[in-house]
């Protein structure tokens, strides 16, 4: 099976780092065009440079803060009054971490707008132009933990399932016309966020990186970390025509860690 976007052009968040870096390199390879949203943008400038490039591609950029709401309608908006996008891959950067009471209503705000609103919004945008080519591909990236929420990803859990429930909602709207729309609820892969909850994790408990990382990989089937670029082909899959008739889904990718049917 040969999977390959060749004339297709996507819009992916978050791409400077993680899993949103892996992904653009899949399906740059897969032959689609990119355009990459993040807010540093020497790091996109160096990305973009590093993507694999075949006859006919071209990749650019927007400087975006996830974390900016108004800022971020004004740029998205703007770049869609001139521009269309096959495939939107909806990734930002995470919310703060901490426990249910640690948090206050301002913090909910917040993470209401950067894991919620900015993705609806960039969605609607997207799907002006998908809707009068009759294809599109909506891919959110989400989280285990909106099935078996964490004690100390209390922004996460709750905010997920928000745009899981929407997404749902969405993909019927839109399934006749060639459009689909799934989200993705990821484990824990080898990334710089991860990195982060293990040392901010480790800290707490006392005890060194290494035996809190050990002891999380016990806990999965897998008995290891995932790889970004094992979820950039699962990406690149949903994105392709060969994926047309998976709409609505919510698809685990976690090594089996979700107990859950």
């Amino acid at each position: 099976m040969v999977i390959s976007l060749k004339g297709k052009r996507a819009l992916v968040g978050g791409s400077t780092q993680g899993l949103g870096k892996a992904i653009a390199y899949q399906l740059a390879e897969s032959g689609s065009e990119l355009v990459l949203l993040a807010r540093n943008e020497e790091k996109l400038k160096q990305i973009v440079s590093d993507l694999p490039v075949s006859e006919g591609q071209k990749h650019t950029y927007l400087v975006v803060d996830f974390a900016d709401f108004n800022q971020f309608k004004l740029i998205i908006t703007q770049f869609f009054q001139t521009n269309s996008v096959d495939i939107l891959v909806n990734n930002t950067q995470g919310p703060p971490f901490g426990n249910v009471l640690e948090m206050q209503t301002n913090d909910y705000d917040s993470a209401f707008n950067l894991l919620f609103q900015t993705n609806v919004f960039l969605s609607l945008q997207a799907l002006q132009s998908m809707r009068s080519k009759g294809f599109g591909r909506i891919i959110n990236l989400s989280s285990i933990t909106s099935t078996e929420p964490l004690r100390h990803l209390v922004l996460s859990n709750t905010m997920r399932i928000a745009l899981i429930s929407w997404a749902k909602t969405l993909a019927r709207e839109v399934a006749a016309e060639g459009i689909t729309v799934n989200s993705l609820l990821t484990g824990y892969f080898e990334t710089e966020r991860l990195q982060n909850i293990i040392n901010l994790q480790s800290a707490k408990k006392g005890i060194s990186y290494q035996e809190f990382a050990r002891d999380m990989q016990i806990e999965i089937p897998a008995k290891r970390f995932g790889q970004p670029e094992e979820f950039g082909h699962l990406v690149a899959f949903l994105a392709s025509d060969l994926a047309g008739y998976i709409t609505g889904a919510s698809i685990p990718i976690d090594g089996g860690f979700l107990k859950g049917l």
